[in-house]
C-alpha cells in the first residue's frame, strides 16, 4: 500500500444484533457497522437510536438472500457477528430438547445458526464470530458446528470459552464464541458490585441518567424481598437439568450473578429492585447507551446481549489480525 493511498475502514455486519452490545465493541475498536439484522422491534429500535448512521433490517434472517446483503454493504465486509437465540440450547430452559441433534435440527431455533453459516458461506469474510451459551457444544453439538463450517469452506474451527466476569465485566457470564479464529483477550481486575453501582443516585429522585428509574416490586416478590439476605432469591424454578432463581439479592462485595433475560434483582443496600441503567451498568453498558420498548422488554435486551467490554476486546483482536492479513496483500 502506497502512503497515499486511503486506508480503509474495516467493516462488520451483525446478524441477531439485539440492542447492540456485540457491534458497540467493535465500533468503539474502530470498525465500520455496514447492517444489523433484528426481529424484535424494541431491540431494533434500540439498535438504531444508538447507532443513528447504521442501516437495521427489522426482520426475519430466513427471508434474507445474502445478495441483499452484498447490497447494502456495496463492499467488503471483513467480519460476520451473530448471536442467534440461546433457548435451545440452555439448560435454564425447562423446555430444552434431549439431544444436540434434536436441538439443532428439531427446534426451529436451533435451526436458525444454519441461516448463519449460510451466510457465511456466501459472503465469505475474512472473520466471523458467533455468540452462544456454552452447552451449544455439548457432546455432539461441536461436530455438528464443524461439520457445517467444513461445508462452507472453513475448516479450521475454534471454540472460544469466555468467562466474561474474567475479563472486566461484572457479572458472572460463561460463554462461547465460535470463530475461524483463537481469540486472545486479556484477563483485567474483576469487578465487584459496589464498584459499579454504589455511585449512581437513588432513582426514586430526579436525574438525568438514562433508563435510571424507579421500579417497583411485583406482588409475588414484594414481601418476599424484605428479608432475603444478600446472595439469596425469593423465586426459585427449574430449568432443564439445574435449579435456577430469581430476585437475587445481590452483595455489593461480589460480582453479580449471571444476568439473563428474565432476570430480576434488588439492590444490595436498599430494598428495591435493580433500575434498568444499574442492570445495564452490570453487563458494562455505558450510561450513554440508551434502551427503549417497555420494562420488560429492556431489560431482557441487557440479559440477551454480548457484554460490550468483552466485544471490544474480541474486536481488537481481530482488528490486530486483519491488519496483518492485510499487510501481506500489499
Amino acid at each position: 500500500m502506497t502512503s497515499g493511498s486511503k486506508k480503509r475502514k474495516f467493516s462488520f455486519i451483525d446478524l441477531f444484533s439485539g440492542a447492540g452490545g456485540f457491534s458497540l465493541g467493535f465500533t468503539q475498536a474502530g470498525f465500520e457497522d455496514r447492517l444489523a439484522i433484528e426481529i424484535d422491534d424494541s431491540a431494533a429500535q434500540t439498535y438504531k437510536l444508538n447507532f443513528p448512521n447504521s442501516e437495521v433490517w427489522k426482520r426475519d434472517i430466513r427471508s434474507i438472500h445474502s445478495l441483499e446483503i452484498l447490497e447494502e454493504a456495496s463492499d467488503e465486509i471483513d467480519v460476520v457477528l451473530a448471536s442467534p437465540p440461546c433457548e435451545p440450547f440452555t439448560a435454564a430452559n425447562p423446555r430444552r430438547k434431549k439431544t444436540p441433534f434434536e436441538r439443532f435440527y428439531e427446534d426451529p431455533q436451533g435451526a436458525l445458526i444454519f441461516h448463519v453459516s449460510r451466510i457465511v458461506g456466501d459472503l465469505s469474510p475474512k472473520f466471523f464470530v458467533i455468540e452462544n451459551v456454552v452447552p451449544l457444544a455439548d457432546s455432539d453439538g461441536r461436530e455438528i458446528i464443524k461439520e457445517e463450517f467444513r461445508r462452507i469452506g472453513y475448516n479450521k474451527i475454534h471454540f472460544n470459552f469466555i468467562s466474561c466476569e474474567k475479563y472486566g465485566c461484572p457479572s458472572y457470564r460463561n460463554r462461547l464464541f465460535i470463530s475461524n479464529v483463537h481469540l486472545d483477550v486479556v484477563p483485567q481486575k474483576k469487578k465487584k458490585v459496589e464498584e459499579v453501582l454504589l455511585d449512581l443516585p437513588s432513582p426514586s429522585y430526579p436525574n438525568n441518567i438514562p433508563n435510571h428509574f424507579r421500579i417497583p416490586f411485583p406482588k409475588q416478590v414484594k414481601n418476599e424481598g424484605i428479608g432475603i439476605r444478600k446472595g439469596h432469591a425469593a423465586v426459585y424454578f427449574k430449568g432443564s437439568s439445574r435449579e435456577n432463581r430469581n430476585w437475587t439479592k445481590l452483595n455489593e462485595k461480589e460480582l453479580a450473578p449471571t444476568i439473563m433475560g428474565k432476570s430480576r434483582f434488588i439492590h444490595p443496600l436498599e430494598n428495591r429492585p435493580l433500575s434498568v441503567r444499574e442492570q445495564a451498568r452490570l453487563m458494562s453498558f455505558p450510561d450513554d447507551f440508551i434502551f427503549t420498548g417497555s420494562v420488560e422488554s429492556m431489560f431482557n435486551q441487557i440479559g440477551e446481549a454480548v457484554p460490550p467490554v468483552i466485544s471490544r476486546q474480541i474486536a481488537q483482536t481481530i482488528r490486530s489480525k486483519i491488519e496483518k492479513y492485510k499487510e501481506k496483500e500489499f
